[in-house]
């Protein structure tokens, strides 16, 4: 781990101590990261709340490293971690689109490894079958496309209808 620490390869993550390759993305995921990033950077300008927003960049969790699909660090912390190679622990808020062929009990897992290692919020985005889940320590919550998706924790106002997101 130590070596992937001093110099991470793009596209890998550190899981079970060994190299695992991300996915590649489709162009329906791909669009629906660009427009979450979007969305959350232009709250974080717009509302002055400041930070900064991440694609696929590798954080430390319990025991591996893990590239969330689109994640938010507050100003603070960007501050204190400056240009890092591998976030120490988690991001703040975290968003993984979910593709079918993921395993719910890996996801979930990553999930757990999140929460545990200092992410306050994940949202787990459901492409296919257009519903997002909002999950803290101690809350989840299941939107339709029909909802608008309001962080919990973090970025506080910040509002998107779920249905554009994954239009």
């Amino acid at each position: 781990m130590e070596a992937f620490l001093e110099n991470p390869p793009e596209r890998y993550e550190w899981v079970d101590e060994k190299l695992v390759g991300i996915r590649e993305m489709t162009a329906k995921t791909g669009r629906i990261q660009a427009r979450l990033a979007y969305h959350w950077r232009s709250h974080m300008i717009s509302s002055g709340q400041g930070g900064e927003i991440y694609t696929e960049t590798a954080c430390r969790t319990v025991g591996r490293v893990r590239c969330p699909d689109v994640a938010y660090l507050p100003p603070a912390l960007v501050h204190e971690f400056g240009d890092f190679k591998v976030l120490p622990h988690s991001f703040s808020l975290i968003a993984e689109i979910v593709s079918p062929t993921d395993a719910a009990e890996d996801v979930f897992t990553k999930v757990r490894e999140y929460l545990a290692s200092n992410a306050q919020e994940v949202w787990l985005i459901f492409p296919e079958s257009r519903w997002l889940m909002m999950i803290t320590a101690d809350s989840q919550r299941l939107l339709p496309e029909s909802q608008n998706a309001t962080t919990i924790k973090v970025l506080p106002g910040f509002s998107l209808p779920v249905g554009e997101l994954i239009a």
